[in-house]
């Protein structure tokens, strides 16, 4: 027996939610079966990926909570007992909030975030927090507590971030579902490197509050699931007006009626139109680490998108929408992380340090992420009034001008969404850090548009490749709904191999509050949960 086999016969691998409800109406499994196995599966394979920061020590009570609530009540919510990981930049009042910073390490937030809120509410169980870039800063998924978080599908390469974790930890059938946040590429190039779906949501559409801010302007929260319908499920969930994050406000009424879910159309691709953007294809430096791959990742897409016009879809080429030069002008990322992190620390008096700055000058952070901090000057800008500096104003206007002018080229084509690699290079091996040159995160980032990264493929029969759809403001249930149909048409999600089958001996129950580090044992000569520190730049 393996340690995915649970309950009466339950195959916890790629199960979905639907799959979890219908065990639990029949009876197959309960969630305190279900919860249990995936914490085994924690403790057996979590010290190879890096995935992890920390589990939840009343995962296995919450669990059996919702068991007796079933059997009296039936469901509680749409994420009945559904084990599901978050993000470790979502503030948790029963778990540490560390943005994978070891000074952060003990810091519990007094609320949760509204995500979170919502999350519970409609019954998910958070089994565990997820490794990432230290305070999102990057796209790698290094951190000075949780290591490196490492490929399930190589090993030796990176999963992208900065929601690395959730990613790897999705990927590998640690959990069921995750979500993570976006500030450029961080929903969306860790599915791409991981064959998983990942949905960045309209600006608007989800609640900011209780995420620790790298940019408020950009930052999002969103689903990073193995299917496009565990997507639709989780962001049905997530979204909704907070009136502690007023930009909400315009998201009210742009939940369809009868949810995401309605728009699970597996033929969602007849008689679509979508637009190829040809100049993001294009490698933006030849020295870039794997530009050799660029090829691959054009191929690998370019079949896809055939795959998209056999199904009925009307191809656009060569669609030009903005001059991408100009969007890079309106990056405002830097002018932003020290203000709205610091923000952060001053609503929370019991976090450790007080600002950016003490954190970065504390010594305690991953070598390679202070030093991109100091390299782009981040603690020299202006945390109190950026808004007074006239480079920031006009890369704000910069954005707006950009958005108009994306939205009136998808109106003027008359164009469902347009199609782009998430990357255009495959995911680097370690100790190379992936390049955030070839990342294709900006166009949604800078305007705030919706957009949904699902499967296309793999390179070499082993590494996978994503491909990305933009799509019109609130335009979430179109994208699903071409997402879905591309996903229908093609199969393409298949777990790692080596994450696939494990010993019985290794299935026992985690409980406990911890990082997943210090917990050992030993398995076919591997140590699992080494006690030895993991190297940052592993």
């Amino acid at each position: 027996m393996a340690d995915h086999q649970v309950g009466d016969g339950f195959e916890l691998l790629e199960t979905t939610i639907t799959q979890i409800h219908a065990a639990f109406e029949s009876s197959a499994v309960t969630a305190e079966q279900l919860v249990a196995a995936y914490l085994s599966r924690v403790k057996a394979h979590d010290d190879t990926l890096n995935a992890i920061i920390s589990v939840n020590d009343d995962a296995i009570e919450r669990a059996r909570t919702l068991d007796a609530t079933f059997e009296s009540d039936g469901l509680v919510g749409p994420l009945h007992g559904i084990p599901t990981i978050v993000k470790d930049n979502h503030d948790t009042t029963d778990m540490p909030t560390t943005a994978g910073s070891q000074p952060l390490a003990e810091f519990v937030p007094q609320r949760d975030a509204v995500v979170v809120e919502r999350l519970r509410e409609a019954g998910a169980v958070i089994v565990a927090k997820a490794n990432l870039q230290e305070l999102s800063f990057g796209v790698d998924s290094i951190s000075s507590l949780g290591g490196a978080t490492r490929n399930p599908y190589a090993l030796d390469r990176r999963p992208a971030g900065s929601s690395g974790g959730t990613a790897a930890a999705v990927a590998a059938n640690l959990v069921t579902v995750g979500t993570g946040t976006d500030t450029c590429s961080s929903i969306r190039s860790p599915p791409a490197f991981t064959n998983l779906v990942g949905i960045r949501p309209t600006i608007g559409l989800v609640s900011r509050t209780g995420l620790v801010p790298l940019s408020t302007t950009q930052d999002t929260a969103g689903p990073i699931t193995r299917t496009v319908a565990d997507a639709a499920r989780l962001l049905e969930v997530m979204a909704g007006f907070d009136p502690d994050d007023p930009v909400t406000a315009t998201g009210v009424d742009r939940v369809p009626a009868n949810g995401y879910t309605d728009h699970l159309d597996p033929h969602g691709l007849d008689g679509a139109r979508i637009g190829i953007l040809r100049d993001l294809f294009e490698i933006s430096d030849t020295k870039s680490p794997g530009a050799d791959t660029a090829s691959t990742v054009t191929a690998t897409i370019e079949t896809a998108i055939e795959k998209m016009e056999t199904a009925g879809a009307t191809i656009i080429d060569g669609v030009d929408l903005v001059d991408s030069a100009f969007v890079e002008t309106a990056r405002v990322v830097s002018a932003e992380f020290q203000r709205d992190f610091n923000a952060y620390l001053a609503d929370r008096s019991e976090t450790p340090v007080d600002s950016l700055g003490e954190l970065v000058e504390s010594g305690g952070m991953a070598s390679s992420v202070e030093r991109r901090i100091r390299e782009a000057g981040i603690l020299e800008t202006d945390a109190d009034s950026p808004e007074e500096q006239p480079q920031y104003l006009r890369a704000l206007t910069r954005r707006t001008a950009t958005r108009k002018e994306i939205i009136a080229g998808l109106v003027a084509d008359d164009l469902d969404a347009v199609v782009y690699p998430p990357s255009t290079v495959l995911p680097v091996e370690i100790p190379d850090h992936q390049p955030f040159s070839e990342m294709r995160c900006e166009l949604a980032a800078h305007t705030g548009l919706p957009a949904i990264v699902l499967q296309a493929g793999f390179a070499h029969e082993e590494i996978p490749v994503g491909l990305e759809l933009l799509g019109r403001p609130f335009s979430e249930p179109r994208l699903i709904e071409l997402a879905y149909g591309f996903e229908q048409l093609t199969d393409l999600r298949r777990p790692p191999e080596q994450f696939v089958w494990q010993p019985v001996s290794v299935v026992k129950i985690i409980i406990g509050t911890r990082r997943v580090a210090p917990l050992v044992s030993t398995l076919n000569n591997h140590t699992v949960g080494s006690s030895t520190a993991v190297s940052p730049e592993s």
